[in-house]
C-alpha cells in the first residue's frame, strides 16, 4: 500500500522524498517496482477489464441486473 501510495504520487515529489515520508527505503520501492504480477493479481485484472467492458457495453448503468 505504501510502494502504491509511492507509485501514485511520483509526479508529484522525488521518489527519496515520497519514501522517506512514507518511512520506506528507496530500494525497496525499486524492489516492488520490478516485482512481477502474481497469479491473483493477473486474474483480478482480467476479471476487472471483462467488468469494465460490461459497464461501457451497457452505456454506463451499473449493477449486476443492469449488467447481464
Amino acid at each position: 500500500m505504501r510502494f502504491s501510495f509511492i507509485a501514485k504520487n511520483a509526479d508529484m515529489l522525488p521518489i527519496e522524498r515520497l519514501c522517506r515520508i512514507m518511512n520506506v527505503s528507496p530500494r525497496g520501492y525499486r524492489a516492488f517496482r520490478r516485482r512481477p504480477l502474481s497469479l491473483s493479481q493477473r486474474k483480478d485484472m482480467v476479471v476487472l477489464a471483462h467488468i469494465r467492458e460490461q459497464f461501457r457495453l451497457s452505456l454506463g448503468s451499473y449493477g449486476r441486473p443492469r449488467m447481464t
